[in-house]
């Protein structure tokens, strides 16, 4: 039997109005690349019983599954908005919004061009150690990673290390603008070992276009005023930089999901 969902008010009816949180995944509601504390989904239902509540993460929906559902409970069940893939992949109240697509936007022949510089840099790259998956594919994005996804957690740990002495993404991402500089690509750094890459605008921010239709749709419209953003990467160069610091969001920068319950806690009363 699949354990019980709590049961939540219409979106319109939340008590507090017009107000959602957003949040990322990695370093703000679990540690990067584990799974979520029972305390902090305990803490995501009853906040999500006073306002709107989603996440928004660079990864796939099928990893932020693995973070943040278990295995009977989808991860979209938990969430009134879950934007994967920074809102390229979206689904609100379970049912799934409109896709995009970077390999459409960008064309075969240029993707091409593009990973097959990015796979030349990575085999000359001079690091400790290095696994496998150094470019992952997603619907709206590249992730790439030198050291390659398939490292272990220790592994991870590891290279942040070794990447915060030697600035090994930093580095990476300069050369790729220096041979891409009209390409109109963005490169965001962001959890321990990898850094992601998509158009101009489809950032963290790109969400907030799901948001905004809010107020235009017919069953129960929702503008919300008041759009707050927990994250880690806030930081000029990380992946939570263009959404923490939008015009139209309040930003919260964290240290780690202890922090953004504390937060949480503090801004609502909790």
């Amino acid at each position: 039997m699949a354990d019980p969902v709590p049961l939540y008010p219409p979106l319109a009816e939340r008590p507090i109005k017009n107000t959602i949180c957003l949040f990322d995944v990695d370093g703000t509601l679990t540690p990067a690349r584990r799974d979520v504390s029972p305390e902090m989904l305990y803490l995501l239902s009853a906040l999500r019983s006073r306002v709107a509540i989603g996440f928004v993460g660079g990864s796939d929906l099928v990893k932020q599954q693995e973070q943040l559902g278990t295995s009977t409970v989808p991860v979209t069940s938990l969430f009134d908005f879950c934007f994967a893939e920074n809102g390229l992949t979206a689904f609100r109240l379970g049912e799934p919004l409109a896709k995009d697509s970077f390999i459409k936007w960008l064309g075969e022949d240029r993707y091409k061009e593009l990973v097959r510089f990015i796979l030349h840099y990575v085999a000359d790259l001079d690091l400790p150690l290095k696994r496998g998956t150094f470019v992952e594919f997603r619907n709206g994005m590249i992730n790439v990673s030198p050291i390659g996804r398939n490292a272990s957690v220790d592994e991870r740990n590891e290279y942040e290390r070794y990447d915060k002495q030697h600035g090994i993404r930093k580095t990476m991402v300069e050369a790729l603008k220096k041979q891409f500089p009209d390409i109109g690509l963005t490169y965001s750094i962001g959890g321990q070992i990898s850094f992601d890459v998509f158009p101009h605008g489809w950032d963290k921010t790109y969400c907030l276009r799901h948001i905004e239709a809010e107020a235009t749709r017919s069953d129960g419209p929702v503008k919300y005023d008041t759009i707050h953003f927990f994250g880690d990467k806030t930081f000029e160069g990380g992946n939570d930089y263009e959404i923490y610091s939008h015009p139209r969001v309040t930003g919260h920068s964290v240290t780690g999901p202890d922090e953004t319950a504390k937060m949480v806690k503090e801004l609502f009363q909790m």
